[in-house]
């Protein structure tokens, strides 16, 4: 094994162990990691994404399903995806599903997000939210997600983000870093799991970047948005309809 597949595996290896032992604290942290403005964030990419009925869409680090459930009932009848490698968050996600009696429209699947078990050109919509900064290899999750929607499709990715402007820069930082992991240990009992958070934003490519990653693989159309003052991004890009 190369140095880089080492690399990559333990990467692996760690991001599932920490969302493993959050899994059941997931939602109540969210809620107050970004002050409950994710609601907003998902609610702002929704109209971005204007889905029309029967739509299908593959949600990727779907984790407790929130944005899954999102997109089914925007649907209304299409067949919805959602996929993660942590068990634990697919067990919570899955009793919210049945809760909404959704069973029979969401499909949920253990797996990487860097290998999907989906042929080429199947869902209207590849999604990822909160799964990004994350992975081993963005390019490459990207490039599948590309690849998995139809001509025409669009490849979105709603994540935290690094704001630009100063002082509001300087506060975003020293919460991410020293306030976020002590509100871990305090509220689910999980101190390095919420220290991780910050040590991937540092590694996180920034808005215009992340965009120039959308572009280099083909992605057309690009958009990329900041969200509360640049703590989160989402980022919308269409895949090349080669019959237009």
């Amino acid at each position: 094994m190369s140095e880089r597949d080492t690399k990559t595996e333990n990467k692996y290896s760690h991001v599932q162990s920490v969302f493993e032992s959050i899994a059941p604290k997931y939602d109540v942290m969210n809620d107050i990691i970004s002050f409950r403005r994710h609601k907003a964030w998902r609610k702002f990419t929704m109209k971005k994404m204007a889905m029309k009925p029967g739509d299908t869409a593959v949600d990727l680090c779907c984790g407790t399903c929130d944005w899954t459930l999102s997109m089914a009932e925007a649907s209304g009848t299409g067949q919805m995806v959602g996929l993660d490698f942590s068990p634990n968050m697919l067990k919570v996600g899955m009793d919210k599903i049945k809760a909404r009696h959704l069973e029979d429209q969401i499909t949920l699947v253990q797996g990487d997000a860097m290998n999907l078990p989906f042929e080429d050109n199947r869902f209207d919509y590849a999604t990822i939210g909160f799964g990004l900064r994350n992975v081993p290899d963005l390019v490459q999750v990207l490039k599948e997600m590309q690849r998995v929607v139809k001509p025409g499709g669009m490849v979105v990715c709603l994540e935290v983000s690094k704001p630009t402007w100063q002082p509001f820069k300087g506060i975003y930082y020293s919460y991410f870093k020293y306030i976020l992991p002590g509100l871990g240990k305090v509220l689910a009992k999980r101190y390095e799991q919420y220290k991780w958070l910050p040590e991937s934003l540092a590694l996180f490519p920034g808005r215009e970047e992340l965009a120039s990653i959308f572009r280099s693989i083909g992605l057309q159309n690009v958009e990329a948005y900041p969200l509360t003052g640049g703590v989160a991004a989402l980022h919308i890009g269409i895949k090349e309809n080669r019959h237009v």
